[in-house]
């Protein structure tokens, strides 16, 4: 019988009041595995009333004092690292290494929290007037809220719950209600390390949770990660109730090929990037741009690795590639590969219809590689999320980042030379948030801050690392002056320096 999982407000475990359930699949087998609560409006107010009502007490508490539940919970996450990773794998379906290297990407934005008595640090300047000095300072907000995709059911939601809580901020996290047993556990974890009652709440939900916690006035910071259009109703919505507002949305990133590029370097980091997790990465890349007269060569070198990706369940260690998270979403990018045939891009290898023997219930898919495709196309234009790689073909460097820029997303972009003037002018050039020199995958560390540029970016603060920090604090400034014999009288001009 599939298990029936919770909230967790002020504490504790809370069941599902709304009467409302999802399905939680296995992807592997595609049997549901377990039931979620879907909150109503009613449910994310109790929530927030436990934030809030933990807020006062959590930021009176001094920042090392914070970061020492945070290193508490650091230890109790290693403690736990195998068991946090195999719930990846249950609701996503992500492949063992994938899975393991998620765990480590979060464990690492948890390490930068527990930095927080240093980071908070204000400025001073003495004297900027006779007899006054200046000081700055931040302070959190108060109740803040995540948003969090499926595909890094850890990851993602550390990007900012522990930034936000070192802040001094209670939150309240709404996870994919596809995934949501990852975030459950570790609401859990950090009540055992310490962490006062309230201070993180998890509430599971679809839309009518994510709009309640929109609307919500105590909410005063919004933070998500997803596809462009919800992340313009999250960011619109938000605004609107005068919320700050940082909604990561969607991506095409492109890879750039030159001629002189180490071809078995960038066949493994097209490898890598493009099929890693089935492609349900928003800094995956689904676009290689073959510059000059590599693409055949690229192409015929692709092909047979692609072939022989090893796709099975996520707990196999021999599995290179796991399935894609639910039946609908398989059939969503089945249905891009068909409208990518029928623009007449050329299907090198075809990924559909793929079955395992033991698994044919299973969400799998087979890797998918197109050459010779157009910027007109859908499937170019358009953020697929599956295992499908499209090389498109361009005569010079300057078309390739034209064409690079002139794309609705910028969230990643990467280049593969040899030649450094190049890769400088591309770094400079190029209109993307992150930016990859022979690296594929340009995910910055949690010491840096990860976010894209037009369409893969509403807000102004990209998230976690030092953007993070500003993102969930208000920076304050002090003036003082002490009290002298000679006050100097009144003055109706804007104070100056004297």
């Amino acid at each position: 019988m599939a298990e029936t999982l919770h909230h967790f407000i002020g504490g504790e475990r809370c069941a599902g009041a709304s009467g409302r359930f999802g399905d939680v699949y296995d992807p592997s087998t595609g049997k549901v595995r377990a039931r979620v609560p879907l909150a109503s409006a009613a449910e994310v107010a109790e929530a927030v009333d436990a934030a809030q009502a933990a807020f006062p007490g959590w930021a009176a508490t001094p920042p090392l004092m914070r970061a020492r539940v945070l290193f508490r919970f650091l230890a109790l996450m290693e403690r736990e690292m195998a068991a946090l990773t195999d719930l990846v794998i249950a609701d996503h379906g992500k492949v063992l290494e994938d899975a393991g290297g998620e765990m480590t990407r979060a464990k690492e934005v948890v390490e930068f929290a527990c930095g927080i008595p240093h980071l908070l640090k204000g400025e001073f300047s003495e004297s900027v007037g006779r007899g006054m000095d200046s000081w700055s300072m931040r302070q959190p907000l108060g109740v803040c809220a995540g948003i969090t995709p499926f595909n890094f059911p850890a990851m993602v939601p550390m990007w900012m719950w522990p930034v936000a809580v070192a802040c001094g901020n209670t939150f309240v996290l709404k996870p994919s209600e596809k995934v949501p047993s990852c975030s459950l556990r570790v609401a859990e974890l950090l009540t055992e390390a310490g962490l006062p009652e309230g201070v993180l709440n998890v509430v599971n939900g679809d839309g009518e949770a994510v709009d309640a916690l929109l609307a919500e006035p105590r909410v005063q910071a919004i933070s998500f990660v997803g596809s462009t259009p919800v992340a313009r109703h999250v960011y619109t919505t938000s605004c609107a109730h005068g919320k700050r507002v940082q909604a990561l949305a969607g991506a095409k990133n492109h890879m750039v090929v030159m001629p002189d590029a180490d071809l078995e370097m960038t066949l493994e980091g097209l490898m890598g990037a493009a099929y890693g997790s089935a492609g349900e990465r928003c800094m995956a890349v689904p676009v290689a741009v073959a510059v000059g007269g590599i693409g055949d060569a690229l192409i015929e070198q692709l092909a047979p690795r692609v072939r022989a990706i090893r796709i099975g369940p996520g707990r196999d260690p021999e599995s290179q590639m796991g399935p894609l998270v639910t039946e609908a979403h398989r059939e969503r990018v089945s249905d891009y590969v068909d409208q990518g045939v029928a623009k007449g891009a050329d299907l090198v290898v075809d990924g559909r219809g793929l079955r395992l023997q033991g698994y044919e219930g299973g969400f799998f898919f087979g890797g998918c590689l197109f050459d010779h495709v157009r910027p007109e196309m859908t499937i170019y234009k358009e953020e697929i999320f599956g295992p499908v790689l499209s090389v498109v073909r361009s005569d010079t460097f300057d078309d390739a980042v034209a064409l690079t820029n002139a794309h609705t997303f910028g969230n990643g972009a990467a280049i593969f030379t040899r030649d450094g003037e190049v890769a400088r002018e591309f770094s400079s050039r190029v209109q993307a948030g992150m930016v990859g020199i022979n690296v594929s995958i340009p995910v910055p560390l949690a010491f840096h801050s990860f976010g894209g540029w037009k369409q893969s970016l509403f807000g102004d603060h990209h998230i976690h690392g030092p953007e993070g920090v500003r993102f969930y604090t208000r920076l304050k400034t002090m003036t003082s002056r002490w009290p002298s014999g000679d006050h100097g009288g009144s003055t109706f001009a804007m104070p100056t320096t004297r």
